[in-house]
């Protein structure tokens, strides 16, 4: 086995468990520092098709988009000057929560989704593409929302997604970051054991997100640092070995306390997402 990225064969084995498939190892590769599972043979074609992506089987629609809620807004808000009177295309959609968003202010947007009952959910109303193949046109500007981690040959996406951006377009990912603080900074046990899961194939940070665009003709505008979960979610972590501490512990939630944390921990590397800014290489 070698590395996707780097091709070195000198690994190490990372604390924790992978929480619905324990037999499967989590590897940090010593040279790059990508962290991958040592096998891809659970993710069969047609994987992601039926709900797969979700633990919940029968999770409705309603409930996914309370879920998404608050993330489907962050994006939208950060991204509003970029998609003012531009075409979008959000990768891996989802539910289309934040394609509802954007279309509010954007010249016209698309998704692509494998899930079906995305596809049948939106016909009619919101363009919903049922493949990466089926893609028609080109975009100002095309996101892609925690689904990365999910490809097994990223590489082959990435220039596949550059291939459908408009001159001066841009590709902006967003993925858990391998170097969140409550494994490389508190070293926390249960989350280690809770965290990883077969559905994540790749986790990257920083250099090995920057690593991977460079590998598929892409140029790296910015990586920036965001955390998703606030300080009551961590503390929660340390002293019960949980999760959910941001709804047992709402009291804490306090908006300037959240920001000054999430600065520290991006100050340091240590946020729980990263979002790279890409552009076609010249």
């Amino acid at each position: 086995m070698n590395c996707y990225l780097c091709n070195s064969a000198k690994f190490v084995k990372r604390k924790g468990k992978v929480r619905d498939n324990p037999d499967l190892k989590i590897l940090e590769c010593l040279s790059c520092g990508l962290v991958f599972l040592d096998s891809h043979n659970h993710v069969r074609d047609r994987h992601y098709e039926n709900s797969r992506m979700h633990e919940d089987q029968d999770q409705t629609m309603e409930l996914w988009f309370s879920e998404t809620a608050k993330d489907d807004q962050r994006r939208f808000v950060t991204l509003r000057a970029s998609l003012l009177n531009k075409k979008v295309l959000d990768f891996g959609c989802g539910n289309g929560g934040f394609l509802l968003h954007a279309e509010t202010i954007a010249m016209n947007v698309a998704g692509v989704e494998l899930e079906k009952r995305v596809q049948k959910h939106w016909e009619g109303r919101l363009n919903i593409f049922p493949s990466i193949e089926s893609i028609i046109g080109e975009y100002d500007l095309i996101t892609a929302f925690h689904v990365l981690e999910h490809l097994s040959n990223p590489k082959e996406i990435l220039k596949k997604l550059a291939g459908h951006l408009a001159p001066n377009g841009r590709l902006i990912i967003e993925v858990p970051s391998s170097d969140d603080a409550l494994i490389t900074l508190y070293d926390c046990d249960d989350f280690q054991h809770f965290t990883y899961w077969s559905n994540h194939l790749f986790l990257y940070n920083e250099k090995t997100l920057a690593m991977l665009a460079e590998k598929t003709g892409l140029k790296t505008l910015s990586i920036e640092y965001e955390q998703r979960y606030p300080l009551s979610n961590h503390l929660y972590w340390l002293s019960q070995g949980q999760p959910g501490g941001h709804k047992e512990w709402k009291s804490l939630n306090s908006p300037d306390l959240n920001d000054e944390y999430a600065k520290a921990l991006a100050k340091i590397g240590k946020s729980d997402t990263i979002i790279g800014i890409f552009e076609k290489e010249n």
